[in-house]
């Protein structure tokens, strides 16, 4: 029997072994500016770090970005160290380190390689998309202040209306209405085919633009057994211990890198929250908490969060659903094996409806099961993201493109007019950076006021030390998402039954034999609390968990530090990496067939089934 054990469980691991060898890898293909602008100093890729020019902010030393490229591609990590380094700019401050750059080129023993998915070609320089996705991230940072309740098509948007505006009379939209397609990736927009408040900034995904901006999974919390908290006191119980959803409010216009000097130090790589003696140049110290209200909490929340942190909140009050005493419906295809869950939820009492069995989901097909699941995948997407931004695309980040249109015409003269593109851009966005200037010059001093077109920071040390496309953030939301997808009733409503507030099928509902409330969550009292509006059209998982990705990866746009095609499509990315490992995975389970059944992120339908 051993030895029948033994052969069995080699089996399995060839069978997964020849499951990913199957997989074709595929040509991992950048955008090209990389080489076009290499005798421009490589304006349009990844330097930060690298020694700068005080006039124009590109290198001053071609060379030094080739060595930075030829230590990427050996995937060795001695030329990163002090021993055989990479040119760097002289000593003289506390510097800040590149973050693994590669970890793109190491194996795993589990799920897609690194290397077997991809990304498209960024939107280039000189293209309709990149100028509105930069017009997207400038306007974001005009509006961090802005209540969320303005993205909202059921309130007023006063604050809202002249960047919804600028950004509608931008070609790339005017010829998205005029040709009924998006040249690159889509916008959700509204019945009238421009983006309104209901659809501006809003991710492109099933039910991302239903309702509130914010998904409700990343404001409620549970029901806690051990007090008398419920979902909207909006703490997530840990067992016996419990976090709150809450988040440290920045102050109004906390925003950074408008001077060029200050810009000029954070590209140096100069570790500025070193020098200020604050917490990722965000002085927290004794400032109050609040439910994510405004762009600037979600950029907090983003800063600091631990990347799988939204989506294991999220499966924790799933597993409990709202303090329902029940878990969320798993996917009906192999509910059965966790034991079913329809019930009477005003009394948690057996129906006729609901079949009694002797055995319950835990390690196999319960919460244990998922909670490894919806974190492990975060390494893996880390990865493969890792290989696109250093390996492949080593795009540049906002901040710098931003920079590059401050001193277009320092960098036309420098390079004998090679190189308008920049001047160029800058005229497409007249309206949008008249505004930045404006903005950035009523900075408070202590951030060093300064009429300029540099894209204003939501922190000190502006964007991380890898390049920007694709998104960390965004490639692990995309993958801890799906595995939600995988295991839960996608199809679930967020309602209210009778005090008790959570995701429910129509079955359940049914069963409960109480007249369902759907709901949506907002915040109230300027993010103090939260509260629940009657809505008709009921919010579905999908849809939330849909908007959960794109909340933390737009968060990081709205901080100015990533694109909004960094998101669209390290989203994708992320879901192919957990698709394959639960292919994987599935070929273990082989006593009990089952299949999930899970909605991508452009609205198809995956199954994945035990053989």
């Amino acid at each position: 029997m051993n030895n029948d054990r033994r052969l069995e469980a080699k089996r399995f691991r060839n069978d997964a072994a020849e499951l990913a060898f199957g997989r074709e890898h595929p040509q991992h293909k950048a955008n090209g500016d990389e080489q076009k602008y290499a005798s421009v100093q490589y304006a349009m890729s990844f330097t930060k770090g690298l020694d700068h020019d005080d006039t124009t902010g590109l290198i001053k030393n071609k060379s030094h970005f080739e060595a930075f490229r030829q230590a990427i591609d050996n995937g060795v990590i001695e030329p990163f160290t002090t021993r055989v380094p990479v040119p760097t700019p002289p000593k003289g401050q506390d510097r800040r380190m590149w973050e693994a750059p590669t970890a793109g080129v190491v194996f795993d023993l589990e799920g897609p390689d690194a290397q077997a998915v991809t990304m498209p070609p960024a939107p280039p320089l000189g293209s309709d998309e990149l100028t509105f996705e930069m017009a997207e991230v400038y306007e974001l940072a005009l509006v961090r202040d802005v209540p969320f309740e303005q993205f909202d098509a059921h309130g007023a948007a006063p604050d809202l209306s002249g960047s919804i505006k600028r950004l509608n009379a931008m070609s790339y939209i005017k010829d998205a209405k005029k040709c009924c397609e998006f040249a690159g990736r889509p916008r959700t927009v509204g019945a009238s085919g421009m983006l309104d408040q209901q659809t501006v900034f809003r991710g492109a995904s099933p039910g991302a633009a239903e309702g509130p901006y914010v998904s409700s999974l990343m404001l409620m919390g549970n029901a806690d057994r051990t007090s008398d908290r419920g979902p909207l006191d909006g703490f997530v119980v840990y067992g016996a211990q419990s976090v709150d959803q809450r988040v440290p409010m920045a102050p109004k216009g906390d925003d950074y890198m408008v001077d060029w000097d200050d810009w000029l130090a954070v590209q140096q790589g100069f570790n500025v929250n070193q020098t200020n003696g604050t917490q990722g140049g965000q002085a927290f110290a004794g400032q109050p908490r609040r439910f994510i209200h405004t762009p600037r909490d979600l950029a907090t929340y983003v800063h600091f969060d631990a990347l799988y942190q939204a989506y294991l909140n999220a499966c924790l009050f799933l597993l409990e659903n709202g303090g329902s005493g029940f878990r969320a419906p798993f996917d009906p295809a192999f509910d059965n094996l966790s034991g079913p869950v329809s019930f009477n939820v005003l009394t948690n009492a057996a129906n006729g409806s609901m079949k009694m069995t002797n055995a319950g989901g835990f390690a196999l097909y319960g919460g244990p099961h998922i909670l490894t699941l919806v974190t492990e995948v975060a390494t893996r997407a880390l990865k493969a993201v890792r290989f696109q931004k250093f390996n492949t695309h080593i795009r540049l980040r906002p901040e710098v493109l931003a920079a590059r249109m401050e001193r277009a015409k320092e960098i036309e003269k420098a390079h004998r007019g090679a190189c308008t593109d920049f001047t160029d851009m800058r005229k497409k966005l007249k309206s949008t950076i008249a505004e930045i200037k404006a903005h950035n010059a009523g900075l408070p001093p202590s951030q060093n006021p300064a009429s300029t077109a540099l894209l204003p920071m939501a922190f000190a040390e502006g964007s991380p030390m890898h390049p920007a496309y694709g998104a960390g953030h965004a490639t692990v939301a995309g993958a801890c998402v799906t595995v939600l997808k995988a295991f839960f009733d996608t199809s679930a409503m967020l309602a209210d039954l009778g005090g008790r507030i959570g995701f429910f099928t129509d079955a359940q509902i049914k069963a409960s034999g109480v007249t369902p409330k759907f709901i949506k969550v907002i915040t109230i009292n300027d993010g103090q609390d939260l509260d629940t509006v009657e809505i008709k059209c009921p919010l579905t998982l999908e849809g939330e968990l849909n908007k959960l990705a794109a909340n933390i990866s737009i968060g990081r746009n709205m901080a100015g530090v990533h694109y909004f095609s960094d998101y669209f499509d390290s989203v994708r990315m992320g879901e192919e990496i957990a698709v394959g490992m639960l292919e994987e995975q599935a070929l273990g389970y082989p006593t009990d067939p089952f299949v999930m059944s899970l909605p991508t992120f452009d609205g198809e339908v995956v199954r994945i089934g035990a053989r």
